[in-house]
């Protein structure tokens, strides 16, 4: 855990600010933009980047991801520049994080958080957060199961943050992740009976 230093009413205005950026459906905004409906009714029914790819627009798809990560990162940097604090970084991490998956623009239903804690991670602690991706690419690679990849790079990030010494990280990386396992619990469903879709199915 971080040690606490800042104002509560700083780290209030930190936690706000952050979930109502992290609040912002990326995925919706763009697939309406292109004319491509309602993503909320496509495929899985989620917000995020995976979700667009099965409209068969990589670009849309690609646009998702960046700025669906970006939010989370922004998010940490901007609480960073104000306070100059790791306890106020962590909170916007994980606030942002937390208005990705329960947007108050969407009555509290988001998405499942891949993207924005991947960039919230290289935003804390860029080597951890570069071993979280190639944690998820590697295991893409291999399975081709977008969400298999998301909670193998969920589970190992509490390692990667004691790796590369960040131990006041890791209560924060534990958070996440349980986070990301209780969203994706019906994918984990699938990935058990072997009916879960790979990446790039519509």
């Amino acid at each position: 855990m971080p040690t606490f230093t800042t104002d509560p009413l700083l780290l209030c205005l930190v936690a706000v600010g952050s979930y109502l950026l992290g609040s912002v459906p990326f995925g919706i905004v763009i697939t309406r933009m292109l004319g491509l409906g309602d993503l909320r009714q496509i495929g899985s029914g989620n917000i995020g980047a995976t979700n667009v790819l099965r409209t068969g627009n990589k670009g849309a798809a690609l646009a998702t991801l960046l700025l669906d990560a970006g939010k989370g990162g922004i998010a940490v940097l901007i609480a960073r520049a104000l306070t100059g604090a790791g306890d106020a970084a962590q909170v916007a991490a994980f606030a942002s994080f937390l208005g990705h998956l329960y947007p108050v623009w969407l009555g509290f239903k988001g998405g499942k958080g891949v993207a924005t804690f991947l960039g919230t991670l290289l935003a804390l602690a860029w080597p951890v957060g570069l071993a979280a991706c190639g944690t998820w690419l590697v295991t893409a690679i291999v399975t081709r199961i977008s969400s298999l990849s998301a909670l193998v790079a969920a589970a190992s990030v509490a390692i990667w943050m004691w790796v590369f010494g960040q131990p006041q990280m890791i209560a924060l990386g534990i958070i996440l992740a349980a986070l990301i396992f209780w969203r994706h619990s019906a994918n984990i469903q699938r990935i058990l009976a072997g009916t879960e879709p790979k990446i790039g199915k519509k």
